[in-house]
C-alpha cells in the first residue's frame, strides 16, 4: 500500500496534466518550445505513473483494469470481475 501522500501527489500530478493538455497541444503544434518551457512542470503527462487505482502499488498494474496484479488476484477469485476465472486445463 502506497503512503496517502504519494497517492496525493499522483491525483495532483494528473490533475494538472488534464488542465493543460490544449495548451501543451497548442505549443508544441506552434514549435514554440519557449514558452513550453513556462509551463509547471507537472503539467507533462511523462511525470505521471501507473498506479493501481485502490492500493496506489506502482509495479505490477494491469492496464485494462486500472489496478496491480494483487489486487486483481484477489477480486478475481472473489468474483468479482465479470469474465474472469481461474485457469484450468
Amino acid at each position: 500500500m502506497a503512503k496517502e501522500s504519494i497517492k496525493a501527489r499522483q491525483r495532483k500530478r494528473e490533475k494538472m496534466v488534464a488542465k493543460y493538455a490544449a495548451k501543451r497541444a497548442a505549443l508544441k503544434a506552434a514549435g514554440d518550445y519557449a514558452a513550453l518551457d513556462q509551463l509547471p512542470r507537472n503539467a507533462s503527462p511523462v511525470r505521471l505513473r501507473n498506479r493501481c487505482q485502490l492500493t496506489g502499488r506502482p509495479r505490477g498494474y494491469m492496464r485494462h483494469f486500472g489496478i496491480c496484479r494483487n489486487i486483481f488476484r484477489d477480486m478475481a477469485l472473489d468474483g468479482k470481475i465479470p469474465g474472469v476465472r481461474k485457469a484450468s486445463w
